[in-house]
């Protein structure tokens, strides 16, 4: 009978504290840091929070309604938003193509291309400077 009284008493007690902790919520924190000679190897920051769902979004926690694997409606969400980038996409690339420009030069990023320009430019200065060079060398040797 007594073992009875305990038990039950342990069991009221345990449902206060969770009932407490889930009311109120309760922060554990804490760092964890392995060095070596002085030297930080490792640094693990642990921060816990223990509440109901009800308080988490009293306080502004709520990343359980936003991530895919948790809230089975988002995925097909995103799956939409994707499939609609796409077609944009390709309307887009439809239409660049409509303009006549070559889909090598349109596919490209612009920056890439004028780097290109630049580059042939300058390889075109290069050689020109040297055809002007090399009639005055052959004239030195004749």
């Amino acid at each position: 009978m007594a073992t009875d009284l305990t038990t039950r008493s342990r069991s009221t007690g345990l449902v206060d504290v969770l009932d407490r902790v889930l009311d109120k919520g309760l922060v554990i924190a804490g760092d964890v840091r392995v060095s070596l000679a002085e030297v930080e190897l490792l640094t693990i920051r642990i921060r816990l929070i223990v509440c109901s769902l009800d308080k988490a979004e009293a306080i502004g926690l709520d990343w359980w309604k936003h991530d895919q694997h948790l809230a089975p409606g988002r995925a097909s969400a995103l799956a939409e938003e994707n499939a609609a980038l796409r077609r944009e996409l390709r309307a887009l690339e439809e239409r660049v193509a409509a303009l006549g420009l070559p889909p090598a030069a349109a596919s490209r990023p612009v920056r890439a291309r004028v780097g290109a320009e630049r580059t042939a430019q300058a390889a075109r200065k290069k050689t020109s400077r040297r055809s002007d060079r090399e009639p005055a060398k052959t004239a030195k040797k004749g």
